[in-house]
This record gives C-alpha cells, sequence and structure tokens, in this order.
C-alpha cells in the first residue's frame, strides 16, 4: 500500500528513496514526495495524483533527464514545486504532458520545451522556462494549460506554439528574447492572455494564423524585430462582410471568433506594428501603437478589422494602411505624428472613420486610391504636410461632418475620383477644395475657411455640385471654375476673398443659382475670356474692383441678379458679350445696370448698355448652355446624315424625333404624352459608330427639351461592377449620377451578366440601374451596346429591362465604300487630299479585308488613314523644297504595303 509521505535525498538511507521516481511510485494518491536539495539524474513519470516538492525551496532540487523528458504525465493531478528541471535536449521536451492535469509551481524548465499534447491539462504557476529550441511551450491536440506569472525567456524558436484545437490561458506572463515568434497560434487554438508582456522577438511578437482566435488583454507586444502582431490566413475565405461597419450586436456576436486586443500596448517594433491579412477578422479596442518601425497597422487580403478608439503614435511610416479587398471600420481614436500618410487606402479596400482624430502626419493625413471606398464621419484632420485629405485614381470617399484643418497643401483634393462631401469645414489650408476628375462631386452644406488661396478651385474639364455652404477669407479667389469647367452651384456664400470672390475661366460653362458674393477685394464675378454659363438670382456686394467683370468673347447669362453697395457694378472688355436678363443695382456710385425698379434685359456693350435684340437672344451657343432649342435640331440630324452609312440607323432616330417632337407638342398643349420608352439598345460589331450616334441621340434629346444636359457617361463593366458585396451598387450609382441630365452609355453590356455565372456581381449592377432608371426617368438615357445576339441575352437576363429597352438599332458592318468615305472624311479633316488612284487602291484593300471578329469597321478605316500619313510624311521629308500640294497631297505610294 502507498503511504501517504515520502522523502528523497541524494544518498538515499532510512525512510528515504533515492530517486524521485521511487518515492512516487510508492506515494498514494494525494501524498507528498518531499526532496532533499541535490542532483537527481533520473526521467520521472508521474501517473496519479501526488505532489513532489524540494523541501530547501526553490533552485535547491535538479532534476536532470538521462533520456526523453525529465517530467513525463500520463495521467492524474500531479504537483511539482521549486524544481529545476532539465531536459536531455534543448530540441525536445523537458516536460511532456500526455494526460491527466499538472501543476507546476515555482519551476524552472530549462534545456528543452514544456508540452502538452492529446488532451492534456497543465498549470504553470510562477515558472520559469528557458533555453529551449523550437518552442519553449508547445500545446497541440485538445490539450490546455494556464500560465500564471510565468516567464518564457531564452528560446531558439518561437516562445509559446498552440495548434489544433489547444487552448491557453496565460496572465502576467512575459516572453522574451527569442529567436522566432512570442506567441504563434495555429489552427482552431484559443488563448486568454491577461496582462503579459512579450517581447524582444526575432519575428512577430504575436503570430495568428487564422482561425486560431486569441484574446489580449492589457497585454505589452514590444521590441519586435518583425510585427508586434500579425494575423494571416491564406486557405479559408472570408465572411460576407456587411456594407458598412459592424453594429454593436453584431459586433458582440462575432467576438467569439475574432483575434481580439483590449487595452493593450503594441510599441517598438522593426516593421508594422500589426500586419493583418488574409481572410483574419480582428479587434483592437483601447489599444496604442506607438513608435513602430514601419506603418501602425496594415490590412491587406480580404480581412475585417474593426478598431475601437486605439491611438497610433509616432509611427515611422503610414498609420493605418488598408490594402487589397481589406475592409476596417474605425471607432473614435487617434493617429498622430506619422512619416507618411495617417490613412493610407487602396486596392478595392473599404474604410470607416467615425469620430476619429488624425493630426501631425508626414504626408496626407488621409490618402485614398485605386478604387478604395471610404467613409468619414464626424472626423477631425488637423496639421497634415501634404492634403488633408487625397481621392485620386478611381477611389470613392463620403465624408460628413469632418473638420480639415492646417493641411499645407489642399484640404480636401479629388483627382479622377469620386465623393460626396455634406457638412464638412475645411479651414487654413494652402487651397480649400479642389476637384480635377470625369465624376461629379457632390459638396453640400460645406464650409471654406481662411484658404491660403482659392477655397474651392474646379479644375479644367471638370464637373462638380455645390449645395449651400460658405467660403470665407481666402487668400486669392473664393471659388475658381477652371478652363471648361463645369459645375452645378446653388445658394453658397462667398466673402472676404482677397482676390476675386467667384471666377469662370476660359470656356468654363457653370450653372450657378442664388449664390451671394460679398466683401471681395477684387471682383465679386469674374468672367474670363470666352467663359460663359448661367446664373441666376445671385447678389454681389462691397467689392474693391468692379463688381462684375466680363473679359474678351466672355457670353455668360446673368438673370435677375443684383449688385449692391459697392463702387462700380460693372466693367468688360470690348468684345465680351454678356446677357444680363432683369439684373439691377442698388446703392452703386457707378451704376451701368438699372436700379432697382426698372426692368428689361440687357446687353452691355463698352459704351454702356442696350436693350438686347432678337439677334442676340437666338444666340444659343454663346450664352453658357449646350444649345438645346429646337433650331439646332437641323444642325444635329445633318451631323446625322453625314456619318457614313449606316442608313438603317439614320431612319430609326429621324422617326424617334419626329415621334418626340408629337410628345413634346402634346405637353406643351396640355395633354398626356404616348407611352414612350427613350432608351435604346444598340446593336452590332466594334467601330460601326454606337458611340457617335449614342452622343448625337443625346445632343437631339436636349435640343428637344427632354434632356437638361444631353452630355455623354460612358461607362462599362469595369466602370459599374465591384469586386466584393455592397461595393457594387455605389459604383453604379455614382457612375449613374454623373449622366444625370444626358445619356449612360454602357459598351459590351452583355458583360455585365457572364455566360453560366448567376452569382456574378454583375447581376447586382443591373438591377441597381433597373431600378435607378425608374427612380430618374425623365432625367436620364440608359444606351447599351453590343454584339448582337450578346445583347438579346443582356435584355432576357433581367425582366426590368425588357421593358425599359423597347428598341433596338441594329448597326451593319460599313461597305468597302463606306470605309473609303471614313478615310476621305478624316483627311479632309486633318486637310490632306486623296489622289484618284489613291481612292481606287483603298477600295480595292477594304474589298480583299477579311470580315472576321477582329475586324474593326471604322476603327480599321482610322487605323489605315494614321498609316498612310505616315508613309506621306516619310515620303515628302526626302523632297528638297516641298510645296503646299506636296504637303497635302496622299499619292498611292503613300498607301501601307498591305493595303497596296
Amino acid at each position: 500500500m502507498r503511504g501517504n509521505f515520502q522523502r528523497v535525498t541524494e544518498r538515499g538511507g532510512w525512510g528515504a528513496h533515492r530517486t524521485v521516481g521511487a518515492a512516487a511510485r510508492a506515494a498514494g494518491d494525494g501524498a507528498v514526495v518531499s526532496v532533499q536539495p541535490g542532483v537527481y539524474r533520473e526521467s520521472l513519470v508521474l501517473d496519479h495524483d501526488v505532489t513532489v516538492v524540494a523541501e530547501k525551496g526553490p533552485g535547491t532540487v535538479r532534476l536532470l533527464a538521462t533520456h526523453g523528458p525529465a517530467v513525463s504525465v500520463t495521467g492524474g493531478r500531479a504537483v511539482l514545486k521549486d524544481l529545476v528541471i532539465e531536459g536531455v535536449s534543448a530540441r525536445d521536451a523537458a516536460v511532456l504532458v500526455r494526460g491527466g492535469s499538472p501543476v507546476l509551481e515555482g519551476c524552472e524548465i530549462a534545456g528543452g520545451r514544456v508540452e502538452v499534447a492529446h488532451d492534456g491539462s497543465a498549470e504553470l504557476r510562477g515558472c520559469t522556462v528557458r533555453d529551449a529550441s523550437g518552442s519553449g511551450v508547445h500545446l497541440t491536440g485538445t490539450a490546455s494549460a494556464v500560465l500564471e506569472d510565468c516567464t518564457v525567456r531564452s528560446v531558439e524558436g518561437h516562445g509559446l506554439t498552440l495548434d489544433d484545437a489547444a487552448r491557453v490561458e496565460s496572465r502576467r506572463t512575459t516572453v522574451e528574447r527569442t529567436t522566432g515568434c512570442g506567441v504563434l497560434m495555429a489552427g482552431e487554438s484559443t488563448g486568454v492572455f491577461d496582462d503579459c508582456s512579450i517581447g524582444h522577438t526575432g519575428e512577430a511578437a504575436v503570430l495568428v494564423i487564422a482561425p486560431a482566435r486569441p484574446l489580449l488583454r492589457e497585454c505589452r507586444l514590444h521590441d519586435a524585430k518583425a510585427q508586434g502582431l500579425r494575423v494571416e490566413d491564406a486557405s479559408r475565405p472570408a465572411p460576407s462582410p456587411a456594407p458598412a461597419g459592424d453594429d454593436e450586436e453584431s459586433a458582440a456576436g462575432r467576438d467569439e471568433r475574432r483575434t481580439r486586443l483590449e487595452k493593450c500596448e503594441i510599441l517598438r517594433t522593426g516593421e508594422e506594428g500589426a500586419l493583418l491579412g488574409g481572410s483574419a477578422d480582428v479587434r483592437l479596442l483601447d489599444c496604442h501603437v506607438k513608435e513602430t518601425g514601419g506603418a501602425g497597422i496594415v490590412a491587406t487580403g480580404s480581412c475585417r478589422v474593426r478598431l475601437d478608439d486605439v491611438r497610433l503614435v509616432d509611427v515611422t511610416a503610414t498609420g493605418l494602411a488598408v490594402m487589397d479587398k481589406a475592409r476596417v471600420a474605425v471607432q473614435g481614436g487617434t493617429i498622430a505624428r506619422t512619416g507618411a500618410n495617417g490613412v493610407h487606402g487602396a486596392g478595392q479596400s473599404y474604410v470607416l472613420l467615425t469620430g476619429s482624430e488624425i493630426s501631425g502626419t508626414g504626408y496626407s493625413a488621409v490618402h485614398l486610391g485605386s478604387g478604395c471606398r471610404a467613409e468619414l464621419r464626424d472626423c477631425r484632420v488637423l496639421d497634415s504636410a501634404q492634403h488633408g485629405v487625397r481621392v485620386e485614381n478611381g477611389a470613392d470617399l463620403l465624408a460628413e461632418d469632418v473638420r480639415v484643418e492646417r493641411a499645407r497643401m489642399t484640404g480636401v483634393d479629388i483627382e479622377q475620383a469620386d465623393a460626396v462631401l455634406r457638412r464638412c469645414v475645411v479651414a487654413e489650408a494652402a487651397v480649400g477644395i479642389r476637384l480635377e476628375t470625369r465624376h461629379r462631386p457632390l459638396l453640400e452644406d460645406c464650409e471654406v475657411r481662411s484658404s491660403g488661396r482659392s477655397g474651392i478651385e474646379v479644375a479644367p474639364a471638370t464637373g462638380a455640385v455645390v449645395f449651400g455652404g460658405l467660403v470665407d477669407a481666402s487668400g486669392s479667389a473664393g471659388v475658381f471654375l477652371d478652363d471648361g469647367s463645369e459645375a452645378v452651384i446653388e445658394n453658397l456664400e462667398i466673402t472676404q476673398s482677397k482676390g476675386s470672390g467667384l471666377v469662370l475661366w476660359s470656356r468654363a460653362r457653370p450653372r450657378i443659382r442664388s449664390v451671394r458674393v460679398s466683401g471681395t477685394g477684387k471682383n465679386g464675378i469674374y468672367a474670363h475670356e470666352e467663359s460663359a454659363g448661367v446664373l441666376e438670382d445671385c447678389t454681389v456686394s462691397e467689392t474693391g474692383f468692379p463688381a462684375l467683370y466680363f473679359g474678351v468673347r466672355a457670353a455668360p447669362v446673368l438673370r435677375r441678379c443684383l449688385v449692391r453697395d459697392t463702387a462700380e457694378d460693372l466693367s468688360q472688355a470690348e468684345d465680351a458679350a454678356p446677357v444680363l436678363e432683369d439684373c439691377h443695382s442698388s446703392g452703386v456710385k457707378a451704376a451701368t445696370l438699372p436700379e432697382v425698379g426698372e426692368s428689361g434685359a440687357v446687353a452691355v456693350s463698352a459704351t454702356g448698355a442696350r436693350r438686347a435684340g432678337p439677334e442676340r437672344q437666338a444666340n444659343s451657343d454663346r450664352d453658357g448652355e449646350p444649345a438645346t432649342g429646337e433650331d439646332q435640331l437641323p444642325r444635329l440630324l445633318a451631323q446625322l446624315e453625314e456619318l457614313a452609312g449606316l442608313e438603317r440607323v439614320k431612319q430609326d432616330v429621324a422617326s424617334l424625333v419626329k415621334v418626340m417632337r408629337l410628345v413634346k407638342r402634346r405637353q406643351e398643349a396640355g395633354l398626356q404624352p404616348p407611352p414612350l420608352s427613350r432608351h435604346l439598345v444598340l446593336a452590332g460589331n466594334p467601330g460601326t459608330g454606337k458611340t457617335t450616334v449614342a452622343r448625337l441621340y443625346g445632343q437631339i434629346l436636349a435640343a428637344l427639351g427632354l434632356l437638361s444636359r444631353g452630355h455623354l457617361v460612358e461607362a462599362d463593366r469595369g466602370s459599374l461592377v465591384g469586386e466584393y458585396v455592397g461595393h457594387t451598387a455605389p459604383k453604379t450609382t455614382a457612375v449613374f449620377r454623373r449622366a444625370l441630365g444626358g445619356v449612360l452609355f454602357i459598351d459590351e453590356a452583355y458583360a455585365l451578366v457572364p455566360v453560366g455565372q448567376s452569382t456574378d456581381f454583375g447581376q447586382e449592377a443591373v438591377a441597381t440601374l433597373v431600378k435607378l432608371m425608374e427612380d430618374h426617368r425623365d432625367d436620364v438615357v440608359v444606351i447599351a451596346a453590343g454584339y448582337p445576339g450578346d445583347m438579346e441575352r443582356f435584355i432576357d437576363s433581367n425582366p426590368g429591362l425588357a421593358s425599359r429597352f423597347s428598341r433596338t438599332l441594329s448597326f451593319d458592318d460599313y461597305s468597302s465604300a463606306d470605309l473609303v468615305e471614313i478615310v476621305q472624311y478624316q483627311a479632309a479633316h486633318h486637310e490632306y487630299r486623296l489622289h484618284e488612284d489613291t481612292v481606287t487602291a483603298l477600295l480595292r484593300y477594304f474589298d480583299s479585308v477579311e470580315r472576321t471578329e477582329r475586324f474593326g469597321n471604322g476603327r480599321t478605316a482610322r487605323q489605315v488613314f494614321q498609316r498612310m500619313t505616315e508613309q506621306h510624311a516619310q515620303r515628302v521629308a526626302d523632297l528638297e523644297d516641298p510645296d503646299t500640294a506636296d504637303l497635302a497631297l496622299v499619292l498611292p505610294q503613300d498607301l501601307p504595303p498591305v493595303v497596296l
């Protein structure tokens, strides 16, 4: 029968054992084995409840393995106290637990790892594990362990490794001086770490390979040569992302399968503070990331990240970088003192920032590009070395209640991207807001204050929509509309600009209504040479220069505008041609406009005012709007008729014009219009003129008054369809919004519904288009174009398409004579003349061309003409003194060899 107390001494003796193993075998369940100081060379195996304790305290008893692990536990609840346990080899286990639930208290394990395998369970309290290789503590299978007040150090490999379905609870534990990671978690493992310190690691302090899911609370991840935290997973698909940040209920429900850090510090890392990738799901709450060698937090792959009250400060590179298809939601928190951007978004990623502050950034505070979609709500952006917010290259921004202050470049800069800004404030930037894009960004109730230069700049050939808001105290112009720009501005107030309040540069064609300009250093409204546009119900007052200035050939239309309380109301160049309808002055010392109370439409010449005659009223091309009167129809129909070939298309369009004229007459007479769908399908091979006809069709509808602008917006699958759930509808809506008032032309529309892919995101684009076409049926015309057979499949893909696209125009391939005509048109347009023999050779060539799927129709003709001009240039360059005829005449020898 086993006894309840056993003693062990090195030399044995009466009533004592010479080995710990012998004493343990002799001890009954619950017995205590007391070990005298000494070195015991044996491999101890424990399989029942027993306590082994160093009688004289820590460090007095050394247990040295002779083979295999120094301690093996296969069952029971063994307790080992104050022992020094040394393995045979650092690469092997010094303590191996395959079953049971041992407890190690105050022990030092050296020269090998602690391994807990199978369904074993171990507790280490106040222990040190050192000088192991591979891993300091390794948990596999369904094993579990508790580490409390322990130290794992000096490991050639990882400090703590978990895989399979292992579990760990670690409290007040230190892991340090490892050549690998401090903690490595893989498989389905889980872990809770409280008040732990993990640092001085050769790789990441904590590496998580999803779906492993640790919870770290009040931990310090520091002095890692790589990242403080790295989460990766290349094997599991990402969960379907929600369109915005998590609500509280869904976040709480997902926390059980997330990597979570709460009140943790990540500092002094060699690379990123946290690198999060794969399909990982990560949440950081009230954490502090600082002094990183790379970016603060990087999210890549298709991971999902939530950051609540996280502080990213003193970061060498970017504070938060979101790449690929990652989705990051940030609530509160601070990003400050970064070496590069505060937030950088790229790829097809999504970023949501709510109630956050970004300050002191080395580059732009927020930089979005390459298709990234971002939302900023109730945020502050301060003291950026470059732009406050920079959006470019197809990115999309929604900003609401955001304040941007002291950006050294532009407060908000949008270039070839889209943006919606609502109730935003931009203060003390070099330029307040700058827009340069083919999209039509929206600024709603925004304020721009104390800009060093312009308050709002709309770049050349850019459209923008500004509703409400204030531009105050700009260093130069309040609002600058650059060459060829098209802006819609309503209910905006422009005050105290040191330059002019509103500047219309060359060929700018804005629509402006109810804008108030006051207190300017120069003109209130400055219209540069050849500018145009329509300004209605505007008020200009207290200007340093004349309230209104019109440059050479400037021809804007001003209706119901008022100039008051200034020295001079109007000045203009000699051949300026503005139209002022029902405009007045009040309290103006040198007035040209009639005083308030007088009426009449006036056009102002260099010598004074005169009544506008009928010839001026009819000159719609100079009034700042696209020529939209019915008197423009003959010109537009003539352009259509001049196109080579396309006889059936010309007849169909002429028939449509007659029908639409009737529709308009009935409406004017107060009668209900007949049912009519203006949307079209253009079916034909490439290069048959579909885009050209679509553009003319929009202008014709505008001339009839059935569209407000008649412009053409081109789109394809790439501009409408997103890369992940929730991205397609916003992309499609943004493109559709740009087409309001005109034509949305979708080339190769059948690509939205690929054959055999019923779950493709293109179906979402089609559904979105159908709804938008219904919601805006009077504001936009949609034209879908592509190969005839494929277009039938496109229409059949959604029941709503068939009812909206009830008319198809068929574009036949060009005949050889048509192609020659196109070349002749190109030659005349570029001031070349074709010899008769050249025309004959061209006709012979086009007759011989095989009409395969690669044949480009009109595109082929234009390419042939380009090659002809190149051959012509080489021939004429060899002439000694070519005259004008030589420079213009294209001979047969100028045709490329393939043509001859």
